[in-house]
């Protein structure tokens, strides 16, 4: 049978089909052919005519031949052989022996039968003998049968026969030839010649199909290139050699097309021509041959087409994986150029510079990234033509698209900061100016000149007209920008729009006070008047801004009870259904989000395949970064959420839920101290490829911090639904939850953690906060002119403070709207007082150190009022005793005892709600609270 041609590429394999004759095709030891025994097979003394018995057994004749006895054992075995292999496949019930002697003597035919029975290679069916026609010899071979035929080693009939008519008894005349009285053309020459045609086709065949297999063999041991130039020398290689054993087929087919004729032209020789069963089966074998070698060449061509391409794709990978690298080591500098470059400036002409930079790198790399695209194009079409390397072509077109939209995004991010940064610049260029100018106007005014009705009155129209110019220019326009714009901005140049902000308030409440003051100088006066700046308690001519809680008692109840019938009609209808529907929803998308943040971020940090990308400053920082995030998700996935859910169709529940977990609901305290840690963190390491590529795993738009900010926003929401949504049985729940009441942490106390801005300290070093309340402050210097505390004192400021166990803050509360929804107040801080009384801050009465300037601060109630002097005292007190042994060594010096000085230092004005502290130690301040 042919050997398959076979080849170790995958899904490369030429396969073949059918098999060629197991007499000339893959044989352990290599057959005996013709041309090995042309000369034995043309001196004819046994031949294979093609003749056939009657149960289809081939013949095989044994002619007449003198030479007979001379013939050698070797050369008879081969013939014999040769003749018996030719179709022992096809025929195995056996050979008919036809052995004419006829002319020869009988001894001769004795030797013959012996020769075969002793050498004959293939099964017997049947041996002929035509005895010699001479009446001796036959009469001899009649009793040389009878008394020796058990001496021949034959178990077949031996059958003598006297004559032709008793062989056509066996064989049919046209099963034999000529010389045997049949009608069988055969030609012994034609025969031989045919036989080793049909064999050395065989080889080629054979021998084709073997350079073929070693040809597979050769592409599947050689490894693929790893650059463009060793790829085409391997395609041209390989090209070659296909082109050399396509010429090696084409000799072989159209050999087997010669052969193919030659037997075809035997039979058309003449038109009763028969072809014998041989002839027929030389055809069949030729035929045969050739279609096996035009499957073989069809296989060939099949797998050279499929390897070629794959040689092709090869190249085209090369050739697709160099052009990526230059790329992609292009835009890697440029990249690397453009976050190297600033996005803060100084000043306008500074930032200016910078868009000047910034535009030129976008000039400069708008080559590249074109590149980039077309070359990501060109991957997409590699992929959409099945190359057989999608999976390392598409992971470097999302490569190239990422790194281009890196760019593009890191610079249109810049350009965006860098413009909003310019303009914030001018209006702080603006807002300076304004200032510097309006500050020569105060000091060139000269007193003296103010003190007449006209000078007072030109004074004043400078004072509006300047008062004016800031309205015209929109200076308070730079507040808005600087919220506008908080997210994008460093925290520099908000810092510097703050201070502008506050210089621009500064100069206008200066500007105010001295027009307030030239207002009533340029009134018509008899006589002059001498601003003076009474005491809070004797200057009952003092007129302090009135406040909601000095209504009369009848509006009072009469507002609260209009109140509670609004509230009371709103929550009679499904809105409040619709609040806890919503409260619920919120809840789920929050543990959601919780969920990825710790999934998505705080997993990956011990993901192996990302370790790689992990900045050093974020090493080891993982509580720091995320705080007892894992905690707050637990609680409210396990517990809260559930609660709320079984809250669903009573909301008059859902204020159980809040109190029965009041507890649980103060692991925010330890987030909210945290988050500045965890912002500091952020800002050192939030641009690391690590969070780019955790934020493209989850697909967030937005980057980690937006998310981690998310608790913070969650318990404003609270907040708001408690207080403005849901019955009004729940008054008292949001007091006992959102205020500070019983000294207990509230939740809005956890918002002032992150509300309090502009202070440089820590809020964590400041204690335990004790209250927190909105007061309106005046400050005023005891010794100084009187004009000048009459100014100072004129208007009061709104101020928010905050009493921790430490330090008292003072901050103005900035209400914010964003697209008409309401944000959580910030307060930015203004100043301090140290709440710690030490012998420096105990002064006594008389002594030479009071050159204090004292803080006025009004209550908006006395009860709010005795609430603060009580705490105060407490803390004070509390401190007092803590510095025991300080205190004790201060009173040997000083006849004040220990709730003397106390109560300098908070001192209650029975006629007014007051409160006097020192504002700082060396100057001895005092701080007053009154209503």
């Amino acid at each position: 049978r042919m050997a398959c041609l076979k080849q170790r590429f995958p899904d490369e394999r030429i396969q073949t089909r059918g098999c060629v004759d197991d007499e000339i095709m893959q044989q352990e030891i290599r057959p005996l052919l013709a041309v090995d025994i042309i000369e034995q097979l043309h001196r004819q003394f046994a031949l294979l005519s093609g003749g056939r018995g009657k149960d289809g057994s081939p013949i095989i004749t044994f002619p007449e031949f003198s030479g007979f006895n001379e013939v050698s054992d070797e050369d008879f075995v081969n013939v014999v052989t040769y003749l018996t292999t030719v179709r022992t496949s096809r025929f195995l019930i056996g050979f008919i022996i036809i052995l004419d002697r006829r002319k020869d003597k009988w001894n001769s035919a004795i030797t013959s039968l012996a020769r075969i029975a002793g050498s004959f290679p293939g099964n017997l069916q049947l041996v002929l003998v035509l005895k010699p026609s001479r009446l001796l010899q036959r009469a001899i071979a009649d009793v040389s049968m009878r008394l020796h035929r058990d001496d021949f080693k034959l178990k077949v009939p031996i059958v003598m026969l006297n004559s032709l008519s008793d062989l056509h008894g066996y064989i049919d005349k046209g099963q034999l030839t000529c010389d045997l009285g049949g009608t069988l053309d055969y030609c012994h020459s034609q025969w031989i010649h045919h036989r080793t045609a049909i064999e050395n086709f065989a080889l080629t065949v054979k021998s084709t199909a073997q350079m073929l297999q070693q040809f597979g063999t050769d592409l599947a041991e050689t490894e693929l290139p790893n650059d463009v130039q060793c790829t085409k020398d391997l395609l041209i290689t390989h090209t070659e050699k296909h082109d050399k054993l396509q010429d090696e087929l084409k000799l072989a087919i159209k050999q087997g097309n010669t052969l193919l004729s030659c037997i075809k032209d035997q039979a058309s020789k003449t038109e009763s021509h028969i072809l014998n069963p041989d002839e027929v089966e030389n055809q069949t074998t030729a035929e045969r041959l050739l279609a096996q070698l035009d499957e073989t060449e069809n296989a060939f061509e099949q797998f050279w087409s499929r390897h070629h391409l794959k040689l092709e794709q090869c190249l085209q990978l090369r050739h697709f994986e160099q052009d990526f690298r230059e790329v992609k080591v292009s835009l890697d500098s440029l990249t690397e150029t453009l976050l190297g470059l600033s996005d803060t400036g100084d000043c306008v002409a500074q930032v200016e510079h910078l868009l000047g930079d910034l535009k030129t790198l976008e000039d400069k790399a708008q080559e590249s990234l074109e590149k980039a695209q077309l070359h990501a194009q060109h991957g997409d079409q590699l992929i959409q033509s099945n190359h057989y390397a999608v999976d390392s072509i598409r992971p470097k077109c999302v490569e190239l698209r990422r790194i281009c939209d890196d760019f593009s995004n890191e610079a249109k991010k810049k350009h965006d900061i860098l413009t909003k940064s310019l303009e914030i610049h001018k209006r702080i260029d603006e807002v300076n100016q304004w200032c510097e100018s309006g500050v020569y106007l105060l000091a060139s005014q000269a007193v003296d000149r103010c003190q007449t009705q006209e000078g007072a009155e030109a004074a004043l129209q400078d004072i509006e007209r300047y008062m004016n110019s800031a309205k015209e220019q929109q200076l308070s326009h730079l507040k808005d920008l600087s919220n506008q714009y908080e997210i994008v901005l460093s925290e520099w140049i908000k810092g510097k729009a703050q201070t502008a902000l506050k210089r621009l308030d500064d100069v206008q409440e200066m500007f105010e006070k001295r027009h307030a003051s030239l207002k009533k100088l340029s009134a018509k006066q008899t006589r002059p008047v001498q601003p003076v700046a009474p005491r809070p308690e004797s200057s009952p001519k003092r007129t302090l801004p009135k406040t909601p809680h000095h209504t009369a008692p009848s509006k009072l109840k009469k507002q609260k009870k209009q109140n509670r019938c609004m509230l009371t009609e709103m929550h009679t209808c499904p809105y409040c259904y619709h609040i806890m529907n919503e409260l619920i929803e919120t809840e789920r998308l929050y543990v959601e989000e919780l969920q990825s943040i710790i999934e998505g971020y705080a997993a990956a940090l011990d993901d192996p395949e990302l370790i790689y990308l992990i900045p050093p400053s974020l090493e080891n920082k993982k509580e720091v970064l995320f705080g007892n995030l894992p905690e707050i998700y637990e609680f409210h996935q396990k517990t809260f959420l559930k609660e709320l859910e079984n809250s669903a169709e009573k909301p008059e529940l859902v204020g159980t839920c809040f109190l029965k977990r009041k507890e649980e609901l103060q692991i925010y305290e330890k987030y909210c101290q945290n988050k500045p840690r965890s912002e500091a963190l952020w800002r050192q390491c939030g641009d690391s490829m690590f969070f780019q590529e955790c934020q493209k795993r989850l697909d967030h738009k937005l980057s980690l911090d937006a998310y981690l900010l998310k608790p913070v926003q969650r318990i404003t929401k609270y907040q708001l639904m408690l207080k403005v949504s849901l019955f009004p049985s729940f008054s008292s729940l949001c007091i006992c939850l959102f205020e500070n009441q019983g000294g207990d942490l509230s939740i809005d106390f956890l918002l002032i953690l992150n509300s309090v801005i502009f202070y440089m300290g820590d809020l964590n070093d400041l204690g335990k906060l004790l209250m927190q309340g909105s007061f309106n402050v005046w400050t005023d210097h005891k010794k100084g002119h009187s004009k000048v505390k009459d100014l100072a004192r004129f208007k009061p400021m709104q101020r928010h403070l905050f009493l921790y166990h430490k330090m008292l803050l003072f901050c103005k509360k900035r209400e914010e709207t964003s697209d008409g929804h309401e944000k959580s107040p910030s307060y930015s801080f203004k100043h301090s007082l140290k709440v710690r009384p030490t012998p420096s801050e105990i002064c006594q009465k008389g002594s030479h150190c009071y050159n204090v300037s004292c803080i006025f601060c009004q209550a908006p109630s006395m009860e709010v009022k005795h609430t603060w002097v009580s705490e105060i005292r407490k803390v004070l007190t509390s401190q007092l005793e803590a510095c025991r042994g300080i205190s004790e060594q201060i009173s040997l010096n000083s006849p004040l005892t220990q709730t003397q000085s106390t109560k300098k230092l908070v001192t209650n004005y029975p006629g007014e709600n007051t409160i006097q502290l020192p504002r700082k130690a060396k100057i001895n301040c005092e701080f007053t609270m009154t209503t």
